[in-house]
């Protein structure tokens, strides 16, 4: 039987400390036992000399400074794994909330993840096709790829999520699995059921890992959430070679809750009160996507964020930019005149897409009509700010063609239906309709070879009429 320590020195927030403990660890997890009976999980967060401070998973209420037993389990804390968990709902530390029973292990991993040699990892190729046409044409998500969602409060990133989940697939190689965990941290007790109740009734329950911490949760889960969702990824993807798709939202709550730990722990805070450390903690977790050697599969991350006052330069998406490769950013604009996924194109892109498309991956002409799109719509945007002072009837025919267009373009290439599910064939033809109603020669981006294959004035006469 191992040591026991009776009585705490001290109780702060979510905090414990217990004074003259010995051969502890940083991340150690403790059983902690109430005088009525009751059991709580702990982890060691702060080590100084004989003194240990621990975080109390489902918070300190209730803790008796003098009748309280801790009992250091000298390990991490760690989760649970099997190929069975796909289909299971858990809460954010890894527990069956689905009334299936426990998790039968084959192994246990630490949630922290393990070390990566950098020389192991392999580059990214090949895509994820989401049969959204503005995320798989114009920001293509690769395989092991980081690419997040930079989002508002009240945009439509939970719809776009479960579209995500309920589309996202991969091209058959060698009969490969393919699965989604997905990490909802934060989120209302409707967000919840909505995300459940949507998954479950379009039947792809199966393929997916759900992770759900409710906003009325402990923070402390909040912290572990992600970190739980990525250890089944990375079992799943590395042991099993499946390739996996990992959705985390809401990245801000997760951030608040960091911050809200570290002023109870009594650091000094950095940026809008978000600990020094914020960016390495992040760091943690947006890098444990990837491709590695010695396994064909592949862990790719959509984190998605809330931008508070849809502000781009604070500190949670400010930094993730640094870390990710390439970020898909939502318009509150495009959103209030109900088109839907609001994607604002132009400050949108993935870094690694020219490495996973063309021919061979998607579409031979794929990298062309995604540039000559990119580089229309700035057409289109610098055409409105001149309308704006000119006035619309003052253009120039090509700007007003231009201006015809950018409408056209949002109307029927970024938005689409919630349930519309569009091939990559689909989504390149589109855009060849649409760059059919400018004149060949404003097709700088594109070559004569593709010109004379795609260009045809007669494909663009629906937008026209």
């Amino acid at each position: 039987m191992g040591l026991q320590y009776v009585g705490l020195s001290e109780i702060s927030g979510p905090l414990v400390v217990l004074d003259k403990v010995s051969d502890v660890s940083y991340d150690e997890i403790a059983n902690i036992h109430l005088d009525d009976g009751t059991t709580r999980l702990g982890r060691i967060v702060e080590v100084s000399g004989d003194k240990a401070v621990l975080q109390v998973f489902e918070g300190t209420k209730g803790l008796s400074l003098v009748n309280t037993t801790t009992k250091f389990e000298g390990r991490p804390m760690e989760m649970p794994l099997s190929k069975e968990i796909l289909g299971r709902i858990l809460n954010g530390a890894g527990r069956p909330i689905d009334g299936l029973g426990e998790v039968f292990a084959d192994k246990y991993a630490d949630v922290n993840g393990k070390p990566l040699n950098p020389v192991s990892r392999t580059y990214p190729r090949n895509y994820i096709r989401t049969g959204i046409s503005s995320i798989d044409a114009l920001m293509t998500l690769i395989r092991g790829q980081k690419l997040p969602i930079f989002s508002g409060s009240g945009l439509s990133h939970n719809k776009l999520a479960v579209q995500i989940v309920r589309q996202a697939q991969i091209a058959e190689e060698n009969g490969q699995e393919f699965a989604v965990v997905f990490a909802a941290m934060g989120v209302k007790n409707d967000v919840a059921d909505y995300f459940k109740r949507s998954f479950e009734e379009t039947g792809v329950l199966q393929k997916v890992v759900m992770f759900l911490n409710l906003s009325n949760d402990p923070i402390i889960e909040r912290i572990l959430t992600p970190r739980c969702a990525l250890t089944v990824a990375e079992y799943l993807a590395f042991e099993h070679n499946m390739h996996i798709l990992v959705i985390l939202t809401d990245i801000t709550s997760y951030a608040e809750a960091l911050r809200e730990f570290s002023s109870s722990k009594g650091e000094i805070p950095g940026r809008k009160g978000y600990p020094g450390y914020l960016y390495s903690d992040l760091a943690s977790l947006y890098e444990r996507a990837g491709v590695v050697e010695g396994s064909t599969g592949s862990v790719t991350q959509i984190p998605i964020l809330t931008m508070p006052n849809d502000d781009i330069t604070h500190p949670v998406p400010d930094l993730t930019g640094y870390i990710t490769e390439g970020q898909i950013v939502l318009d509150r604009n495009l959103d209030q005149t109900g088109i839907y996924p609001s994607i604002s194109v132009l400050p949108s892109l993935s870094r690694l897409m020219k490495d996973g498309i063309g021919e061979g991956y998607t579409r031979e002409d794929h990298s062309m009509v995604a540039n000559q799109l990119f580089a229309a719509y700035a057409r289109v945007a610098d055409a409105r700010a001149l309308a704006s002072v000119i006035g619309e009837e003052e253009l120039s025919p090509i700007d007003k063609s231009f201006i015809k267009f950018g409408i056209m373009f949002e109307k029927h290439f970024i938005n689409q239906g919630m349930f519309e599910n569009r091939t990559i064939d689909d989504t390149l033809d589109l855009g060849w309709d649409l760059l059919s109603m400018l004149p060949a020669s404003e097709l700088d981006r594109v070559d004569a070879e593709h010109i004379k294959k795609h260009y045809n004035p007669d494909r663009a006469k629906r937008f026209l009429q």
